[in-house]
């Protein structure tokens, strides 16, 4: 197959943030097929036009459109369209068999569907986040023609789609209750790079030895985006009740996003920085390995929101891969997992003492906290391996080109 993979805010392995498209794209080349990334690259560059680079067999095709967390909403939304209309363009001239377009933004299924009905070729669509759902119940979508348009939009990408792809279970409930069909769903989870988490043992006392910083005792690590629906600011009240405790415990947290500085400053006013709370700017994906081999337990944290607890957490999958227990904050299907599994603790509605007493409880039993190790690395290598979700997705993409009367084995 040549598969062209839409994707506005595709990321390697030495960038900062989620690398699924990466892993994927780069499977889908392991077994055979040609993949073409239409991306953009968002940091400041010289270029003014598209620019092509191939990394592991994927021919990237990058868009310079500036982007980053501490935008508004309107400077995001003037990104988004500004992508849409030029991948549209792209898309339209590369030849291909398929289309494979993953949100988010929502956006991506305007190139996605007018590409692919120009080249009379099926699209998929993926689904990353209950988007306009999520929006609209944070507030930050309200008024009614912004509402009006953004479900328009979402069920015009339903609607053009051969199939859809959703992260998680409770995002696959999201669209079929909005009128798509069952059958034409398929949940294919945030996955675990279990390769990438093999750290070698010279190369991890070499990462100590270059950060010396690094707390002592029991570290919770948290790395992701601080945005407005990632509850950060969690860790602060956490880590005023560790000090209070004189806990071996500690929190670091490694990110960036639109409430970095908030956060920081709180830790400065709770005077928690550098003693029960670290936080560090964003690292790249390789690195993250390293931080998790020398954490006690991992964290994912969210507001607690309905639309939110469809999430699928590039750091919950990250946490299972390395073989850790992990902490979050919120309920849905990885409560459920966590629960199910017993690899780490549900903090969803407890009082900040409560989740505190049970950490210390849970990190000091060692013969508790190695089963909820094993746990987690048995979950990484059977239910959510990237290598088997791959094929999955491969599987999907093939089947859809075969209801089209138009590939062959």
């Amino acid at each position: 197959m040549k598969i062209i993979y839409l994707h506005q805010y595709f990321n390697t392995p030495t960038m900062s943030g989620g690398t699924r498209s990466y892993e994927m794209a780069k499977r889908l080349v392991a077994a055979g097929h040609e993949v073409h990334m239409i991306t953009s690259w968002v940091k400041e560059t010289s270029q003014t036009d598209w620019f092509n680079e191939e990394i592991d067999g994927i021919k990237i095709h990058w868009f310079p459109n500036p982007y980053n967390n501490k935008m508004s909403f309107k400077q995001r939304l003037q990104a988004f369209l500004r992508f849409a209309y030029a991948a549209m363009q792209k898309v339209s001239i590369i030849p291909a068999d398929i289309v494979f377009a993953t949100s988010t933004p929502l956006t991506i299924a305007i190139p996605g569907v007018l590409g692919a009905r120009k080249q009379k070729i099926p699209m998929i669509f993926e689904v990353r986040d209950l988007w306009p759902e999520v929006p609209i119940a944070m507030g930050i979508l309200k008024k009614p023609y912004q509402i009006f348009l953004a479900k328009k939009l979402e069920k015009w990408a339903y609607k053009n789609s051969a199939h859809v792809v959703a992260l998680s279970p409770g995002m696959k409930e999201g669209i079929i209750a909005i009128g798509y069909s069952e059958t034409q769903v398929s949940v294919i989870p945030n996955s675990s790079d279990n390769a990438l988490f093999e750290v070698d043992s010279e190369d991890f006392e070499n990462f100590k030895a270059r950060n010396p910083w690094l707390p002592k005792g029991n570290v919770i690590v948290y790395t992701g985006t601080f945005g407005m629906v990632n509850d950060v600011g969690v860790a602060v009240d956490l880590a005023k009740e560790l000090k209070r405790h004189q806990s071996n415990i500690s929190i670091l947290l490694i990110g960036d996003g639109l409430e970095y500085d908030k956060v920081y400053q709180r830790a400065v006013d709770e005077n928690v920085l550098d003693q029960t709370l670290y936080i560090r700017k964003q690292v790249p994906k390789t690195e993250i390995p390293y931080f998790l081999k020398y954490a006690a337990m991992a964290s994912s944290f969210a507001i607690d929101l309905p639309a939110i607890q469809a999430n699928s957490a590039n750091k919950f999958f990250d946490a299972l891969a390395a073989s850790k227990p992990i902490l979050i904050n919120y309920g849905g299907w990885q409560k459920d997992i966590i629960d199910k599994n017993q690899c780490g603790i549900v903090a969803w509605k407890k009082p900040i003492k409560e989740i505190v007493d049970e950490l210390e409880v849970f990190l000091n039993n060692k013969e508790r906290y190695d089963q909820a190790c094993k746990n987690a690395k048995n979950l990484a290598l059977n239910e959510f391996s990237r290598d088997h979700l791959a094929k999955k997705l491969e599987a999907i993409l093939i089947n859809s080109m075969k209801d089209r009367g138009n590939y062959n084995d």
